[in-house]
């Protein structure tokens, strides 16, 4: 009894028992293109962040892959010279709440990318940290963390890269140029 409710029972909460017969085809089959996906998600994500370091309206690019990173030469060591698909960039505001009006402003003008809070998937996803995955924090932890309302992070999908910057400066080029 005391395995079962334990051991077993949270796991079986959190992530299911056993996979189905389909799905445990799929995810062997996906395997097979891991590698090639992967390699070409890190490349669309150093070459946005590449790019997002440009913008105007951008304040700054968080990116492992990027040499402004202060973790660059580590995370090349431990990545096998990749910098990830994930990246983060803020916006510039003059404080938080402008912030965050100007970052779901970003967000809300995306049409190719999906306002998700999931990382991970082929398709290119775009949320808010402050109001998903950080939300249950304190501003004050968030604060502390580097979790500000004008971070939106992205994780780079498959699609092209040209109709990701697209995609973003949208929302960026409409912005008012000095916020105020």
């Amino acid at each position: 009894r005391k395995l079962i409710t334990e051991t077993f029972n949270p796991v079986l909460r959190a992530g299911g028992m056993v996979l189905s017969p389909f799905n445990a085809w799929v995810v062997l089959k996906g395997l097979e293109t891991l590698h090639l996906r992967v390699k070409a998600q890190c490349s669309h994500a150093l070459e946005l962040a590449r790019w997002l370091e440009q913008q105007p309206q951008v304040d700054r690019v968080y990116y492992p892959g990027l040499a402004s990173h202060p973790q660059h030469e580590l995370a090349m060591r431990q990545m096998n010279g990749l910098g990830g698909s994930v990246l983060s960039f803020t916006v510039k505001a003059q404080n938080a709440e402008q912030g965050r009006a100007r970052a779901f402003h970003v967000i809300d003008s995306t049409q190719l990318c999906s306002i998700t809070s999931n990382l991970g998937d082929v398709k290119t996803t775009i949320t808010h940290p402050s109001t998903t995955s950080h939300g249950r924090l304190t501003e004050e932890q968030r604060q502390n963390a580097g979790i500000t309302q004008n971070l939106i992070r992205v994780a780079v999908g498959l699609e092209h890269v040209e109709d990701l910057k697209a995609d973003i400066l949208r929302g960026l080029s409409s912005l008012p140029q000095n916020p105020a």
